[in-house]
């Protein structure tokens, strides 16, 4: 199984835009699928998770209200809807799947074992 992420660009601030992530091969078996983002110089940081068996969604703090992240099984994928951006928000984006992760973890990028490309996205005028 591989992640492929897409979607990034350019945008200006308070603009949207749709990431997604695709997975490909074999059938798809996950305990739960993240959004982590990782800004010049700093360490990768969770976004948003979902935990597969439940449909239950997480959000950090900083993203929280603005973005909403959803799956769509027959497809293999999952999505990040980020609207109201803003330039803090500029970073590369990956998409990550746990499939031995705990829900405690969730939003530790270490307990991720399946990765895709980062895709970029910059916020600027």
């Amino acid at each position: 199984v591989q992640l492929q992420a897409s979607g990034g660009g350019l945008v200006q601030p308070g603009g949207s835009l749709r990431l997604s992530c695709t997975a490909s091969g074999r059938a798809f078996s996950t305990r739960a699928v993240g959004w982590f983002r990782q800004a010049p110089g700093k360490e990768r940081e969770f976004v948003a998770a979902i935990w597969w068996s439940a449909g239950s969604l997480f959000y950090s703090d900083s993203v929280k209200g603005r973005f909403t992240i959803s799956r769509d099984n027959a497809k293999k994928s999952v999505y990040l809807e980020m609207a109201s951006l803003m330039p803090e928000d500029t970073a590369v984006y990956y998409c990550a799947s746990g499939e031995r992760i705990i829900l405690s973890s969730i939003r530790i990028p270490r307990q991720y074992n399946r990765w895709g490309q980062g895709t970029p996205v910059t916020v600027s005028s």
